[in-house]
């Protein structure tokens, strides 16, 4: 599979505190991959440099052998490098069709040039990005009164209005009912193999990891202590141990 993103080595230090020290991973297209690690082990921090938010203090990235180390989020972005963030971030005064119509309006650099007629432009375009998050019903209602399951699959379908190659998903599920985790998670999942795209996502749900992540890498205390699958994963002594002190990460299919 071809390689869509590379980190070598990356560094990122505070007063001499190594938030991410020397972390160097790669993900490829139509991979699904998860990035775990307790609270603190720098995994927003690996993402905010990744997307340009953060300045490494050393390493590289590539995008598909495109040096992006350093760019700006918004170059990174154009670049096809998407992202959703732990918190939703809708306008919640709009209707669910209107914050995809924005979003795919900012795509095609129209946004300061769309006049008193924007609730008319990308209409069918954005219909077919709520049909694939299954929220076409909804189009016409506002996004204050959505569950919260549902502003996650429309943040979900703003960030696929560019058409990214990369999708980096901050904490998805953060905030839902268990039943409406899996959910999203399939449907991501979907995206990915009909699609072709690459997510790499931060969960602390480990039953949405193992369930969907086709490949688990595991960061603590700022360095990368595992990548693999997720078998390899849940039996390597050193997640065991950060996990729970050296008990079983997560059940073998047919365990009691």
């Amino acid at each position: 599979m071809t390689e869509i993103l590379r980190a070598d080595n990356l560094r990122k230090s505070y007063d001499g505190f190594l938030a991410v020290d020397g972390v160097s991973f790669s993900v490829r297209q139509g991979e699904l991959k998860a990035l775990i690690g307790p609270n603190g082990a720098g995994k927003s921090t690996c993402f905010n440099m990744l997307t340009g938010q953060l300045k490494p203090s050393g390493g590289e990235v590539h995008l598909e052998g495109t040096r992006i180390t350093g760019r700006p989020p918004r170059e990174i972005w154009r670049m096809g490098v998407g992202r959703t963030f732990q918190i939703t971030g809708t306008y919640r005064s709009m209707s669910v069709i209107e914050n995809v119509q924005m979003a795919l309006i900012s795509h095609h650099r129209r946004i300061f040039t769309f006049g008193p007629r924007a609730w008319k432009l990308y209409r069918d375009q954005a219909l077919e990005f709520l049909r694939t998050v299954s929220l076409e019903d909804q189009a016409d209602r506002p996004c204050s009164v959505l569950a919260y399951g549902d502003l996650k699959r429309l943040e979900l379908a703003i960030a696929l209005c560019h058409r990214p190659r990369l999708l980096l998903m901050d904490e998805p599920t953060a905030g839902m009912a268990p039943a409406a985790r899996i959910e999203l998670m399939q449907l991501v999942a979907d995206i990915v193999r009909e699609q072709g795209l690459s997510v790499l996502f931060t969960e602390h749900d480990m039953d949405v990891v193992f369930a969907h992540a086709h490949h688990i890498m595991v960061l603590n205390r700022g360095a990368l202590i595992a990548d693999g699958s997720a078998d390899e994963v849940r039996r390597d002594p050193r997640v065991q141990e950060v996990y729970l002190g050296g008990g079983t990460l997560f059940k073998e299919a047919g365990d009691a």
